[in-house]
């Protein structure tokens, strides 16, 4: 392990310099790298890295050991002969000091994670070099201020069994039990592997209630679970019990459906017809379930468990998967008028034609309308002889320079249907390498991401739209669920609700794409 605790003395010492010095020593300060995280989306466990001193001869040769993604990290710049080390193109590989080992997590590191993430926000340095003696670097590609903390279920309290809430009965009543299990449980001890830990355990309880239901009544409440789960979190957690995130669920469900029996494909996840687990859980079809997404979301927790009612968060789950538990499993294994009686008014060749579905809002971000921001994964910034760090930061390019240009840090804020773009000068004087620069627009940018042609009084944001998107027919969801507010508080009221066509702003199923 990698360890040591020069950010905190790094720490002190901008406390010190911010305290009690000139106004003109501060604006020659700029922000510290902030804690960062290893991340590749559906990329392998282990993240190499390097020994420096061969990395600066020209020859990283092999790895001198990896990390584990998820793991936290605070980067910076290893300077050599008064350079930086990068690549030919200027992407730089970083020194770094591990936060919180993903492999090792426990309870504990979400404060420890949360602690040194405002640290470094709240830190201003003269520089980003490393200290002496930093002896690995690591590709700075692989690195994201995710500002996610690692997640944990709480602690069942001392005293209370493992009892499972009155359910429906059938498959409801078995994922209950299931997430009121030890099994469960267990499977959501350790941060890393979370996934196949889930598949484990239901392995283990299904073994165990052998007697208890019938063995293919339980492999299909299995299969409501991840089904569910995938639903959820798929959906907007924020739409809680509306109307909107209620008929946004079934429209997943109702995708992930067909995909496992319409038209079963290996590369969507489908080993064999009626394989709902697998289409849901397929991390290259739906990112909730990638390594680093299930360390923190509570995708694979057991959100069900009774003695968690009383945690808002829980108790906000338990509402939406109440509500949507009966819609889902007659999607998945009723009839025809199941399916009617769940989108009603909707054509049955409509429903069973829709496989794809996408949401505008989480589409890449472009600004047509700020033609020199720039998205920089790694760069490196200089004035004189300091160095900075410029890493999964959008900046507007300015003037040009001698090696490049000055910038400026960009800022989004996302309000509503608006992105807000702030501009600041937090490295004044400093000069971003000009390899890393080249203000070429976006590709597939419509506002809100929605299909071109959409016509809007004001336009607030745009995103990228996906490339099979001209290929298939946008759909128009209609449900009618028993609805209740955001907060799952309201009494519950049935609303006819609309999802989709062409020009939805939040999400976009679309049928018949091949």
């Amino acid at each position: 392990m990698i360890r040591g605790r020069w950010w905190l003395a790094a720490a002190a010492a901008a406390v010190t310099a911010t305290s009690g010095i000139a106004s003109s020593s501060l604006a020659a300060t700029i922000p510290a790298t902030p804690l960062m995280t290893l991340y590749q989306f559906n990329g392998p466990l282990a993240v190499p890295y390097h020994d420096a001193e061969r990395f600066a001869r020209g020859d990283s040769g092999s790895a001198a050991g990896s990390l584990t993604q998820g793991t936290s990290l605070v980067p910076c710049l290893v300077v050599r002969t008064g350079r930086p080390l990068t690549d030919g193109e200027g992407t730089p590989s970083v020194g770094f000091e591990v936060v919180v080992d993903a492999g090792e997590a426990t309870p504990a590191s979400r404060a420890r994670f949360e602690e040194v993430a405002k640290q470094r926000k709240e830190m201003e340095v003269a520089d980003h070099h490393c200290p002496p003696g930093t002896r690995y670097v690591i590709d700075v590609r692989r690195l994201y201020a995710m500002n996610k903390p690692p997640s944990f279920d709480p602690p069942r309290p001392a005293g209370v069994e493992a009892s499972a809430s009155a359910g429906r009965g059938g498959r409801d009543e078995i994922v209950r039990a299931f997430h009121a299990s030890r099994h469960c449980e267990a499977a959501n001890a350790r941060l890393v592997g979370r996934r196949e830990a889930l598949r484990r355990a239901w392995d283990a309880f299904a073994a165990e209630s052998r007697g208890r239901w019938p063995g293919e009544t339980v492999a299909a409440a299995r299969h409501l679970d991840f089904v569910m789960r995938t639903a959820l979190y798929e959906g907007h957690l924020g739409r809680g019990c509306n109307a909107y995130g209620a008929c946004e669920r079934s429209t997943i469900a109702l995708s992930i459906r067909n995909r496992a029996l319409e038209r079963c494909q290996r590369g969507q996840g489908c080993t064999a017809p009626g394989d709902f687990e697998g289409v849901a859980s397929a991390v290259s079809q739906y990112n909730i379930w990638d390594e680093f997404l299930t360390q923190t979301t509570g995708l694979t927790s057991c959100f069900l468990r009774p003695d968690l009612s009383s945690h808002e968060h829980y108790t906000r789950l338990q509402a939406m998967y109440e509500q949507s538990v009966g819609d889902v499993d007659a999607i998945l294994y009723g009839g025809a008028d199941d399916l009617a009686a769940v989108f009603p008014g909707v054509a049955r060749e409509d429903l069973l034609r829709l496989r794809h579905y996408y949401h505008p809002p989480a589409m890449g971000k472009c600004f047509p309308r700020h033609e020199r921001l720039e998205y920089m994964s790694g760069a490196v910034a200089r004035r004189g002889a300091r160095f900075a760090l410029i890493a999964n930061t959008r900046i507007h390019v300015g003037e040009r320079r001698e090696g490049g240009h000055l910038f400026q840090v960009a800022s989004i804020e996302e309000v509503d249907e608006r992105d807000i773009v702030t501009l600041a000068d937090l490295y004044p004087g400093f000069v971003v390498d000009g390899r890393k620069v080249t203000l070429q627009p976006a590709t597939r940018c419509t506002p809100y991401g929605v299909s071109p042609g959409c016509r809007f009084d004001t336009v607030g944001r745009h995103r990228r739209t996906p490339s099979w998107l001209s290929s298939g027919n946008p759909l128009r969801i209609q449900c009618r669920p028993r609805a209740r507010d955001e907060d799952c508080r309201g009494e519950p009221a049935v609303e006819t609700v609309q999802v989709g066509g062409r020009c939805d702003k939040w999400m976009q199923p679309v049928a018949s794409v091949p």
